[in-house]
Parts: C-alpha cells; structure tokens; sequence
C-alpha cells in the first residue's frame, strides 16, 4: 500500500511539472507564431529602431522605439527609487534590527508584494497623481515621474527580500573578524557584509527590473499613454506593456496591428528572458555556491 501511495504521489508531481513546462512552451509559441509574420511586412530593425508607432492609419507605420524607450525610462526611475529602499530595509532588517522587530518588519514589507497591481493603480490615479500635478503645477499628473514612483514601490519588497537573504547568507565569522580587527558596525557592514552579499543584491536588482518592465496595469493607469521620448519626468509616456493592454481590444485578428502587438510581446519576452538568465546564471549561481 505504502509503494503504491508513493508511485502515485510521484506520478502527480511528474504531470504537474509536465503540464507546467507544456503550458510555458505553448505560450511562447503562440506569441512567436502570431507575431513573427509581422517581418515579413515590416523590417525588423525599422520595428525596433524608428519611432512613429501609427498602426491604425491608412498608412501605418509600426516603430517601437518610443515604446522601448517609454518602458526603459519607468523601469529605470523605478529603480531609482526601489533600490535604496530595499537595499535599505534589507540592512536593517538583517544587521540592525532585533529579532522581535526583523519579525514584525520583514512581513510587512512583503505584504506590499501582495497587494494587486489594480491597487497601486488606483492609489496613483486619486491620489499620487493629483498631489504631483498640484505640487509642480503641470497640466496632468499622468506622467513619468508617478508611473516610476508607483512602480518603485512595487519593486521594493522584491530587492528587499533577496537582498535580506543575500545579507543574511554571509558567514558570521566575516563580521566577527571585521569587529575584531576594530571595525565600527557602520564599517563592518558597508566594507564587509555588503561587498560579500553583492551577488545576491544585484541579482535582486536584476530581478526588480524584470517585475517593473513587465508591469502592466500601473503604467496603462498612471504613465500618460503618449507615445514619445520624454525630455522631461514630468511628461507621459507610453510603455510596451501598456500598448499591448490598451490596443489589443481594438484588433482585427490577424491584420498587421494585431500581429504588430504580438511582435511587441516577443521584444518584451525576450528582454525579461536575458533579464532573468543573467540572474539565475550569474548572481544568484554565485550566492548558491
């Protein structure tokens, strides 16, 4: 009986990987197989390298440039605010905190993971964005800048948690060596633990990175929508993401704007793709070792 609970417990999991992987891979070539035929029209280096993106017009172009860029730049400002704030919490709450508060601290701060992206939205459509667009007076506050600050809190507890356990994966004998030669806490932690748990943060910085360019609902509720190269954060803009969501509805199936967004999918997947290979490769291998 015991033999037969555990072939039939083996042979559970095994479909469910199976099917997992068999789900993943027929995704993927959906995506390529309704977008690919796009290059037969459309070069691929002008898709990806000019700027006009007029798919509806009678003569419709389809550069992604602005698109790209649009993505790039709320990802990046993401960062900049997601990275000393994880990096930040993590510190504390792995070197500086004690072990009642590290309790209490760290759930919470994971707790913002769990929150739906819908959420954040709505947080920054009634109130970020009005307090941005009355505190520098600017026509909407549908811009760059809220689309970054909203996506940077979305990202933090994703560079909070890996960097946390980066940091806590350091051996307890570097700090005691550093303590003993002199070294401040401050030092200690700065000069030691956190050169040693490099791998780890920027494996989770890669990893936020991948959560912020893929995002969606955030940056169709809160970036602006328009399809430019922003000279300024207080301009809107128009991710790949958000195209995607807020133009598919309006395709005929089949036509080169329904295959155009599909192509725009494949750009998309194969960043994340580099984006998440390098840190599972690269970073996080070496923190595993």
């Amino acid at each position: 009986m015991e033999a037969f609970k555990e072939k039939t417990f083996k042979m559970i999991t095994y479909v469910a990987a199976l099917a997992t992987i068999l789900f993943l891979f027929g995704i993927i070539a959906s995506v390529f197989y309704e977008g690919i035929p796009l290059f037969k029209s459309v070069g691929f280096l002008e898709f990806l390298f000019t700027k006009a993106w007029y798919p509806t017009h009678e003569d419709a172009q389809f550069g992604i440039w602005t698109l790209i860029a649009g993505s790039f730049y709320a990802t990046l400002g993401a960062l900049i605010i997601a990275v000393p704030l994880g990096l930040g919490s993590a510190i504390f709450i792995s070197e500086i905190a004690g072990f009642r508060l590290r309790e209490m601290a760290k759930p919470v701060i994971e707790l913002l993971a769990a929150i739906p992206s819908v959420v954040y939205g709505l947080f920054g459509m009634a109130f970020l964005a009005p307090l941005i667009r009355e505190t520098f007076d600017l026509p909407t506050g549908l811009n760059m800048l809220t689309s970054s600050i909203i996506l940077g809190l979305m990202v933090v507890p994703i560079i909070a948690s890996m960097s946390e356990d980066a940091l806590s994966s350091v051996p307890k004998a570097l700090r005691e060596a550093s303590f003993a030669l002199g070294a401040t806490k401050w030092e200690t932690i700065t000069r030691v633990v956190v050169p040693a748990a490099k791998s780890g943060i920027i494996g989770s910085i890669l990893l936020g990175f991948g959560r912020a360019i893929g995002e969606t609902m955030v940056v169709l509720m809160v970036a602006g929508g328009s399809a430019q190269i922003p000279s300024s954060i207080f301009q809107s803009i128009r991710p790949m993401t958000s195209t995607i969501a807020a133009e598919m509805g309006e395709t005929v199936v089949g036509d080169l704007h329904y295959r155009s967004l599909f192509a725009i999918a494949i750009v998309l997947f194969v960043i994340t793709l580099v984006t998440n290979l390098v840190t599972e490769l690269v970073f996080l291998k070496r923190v595993k070792r």
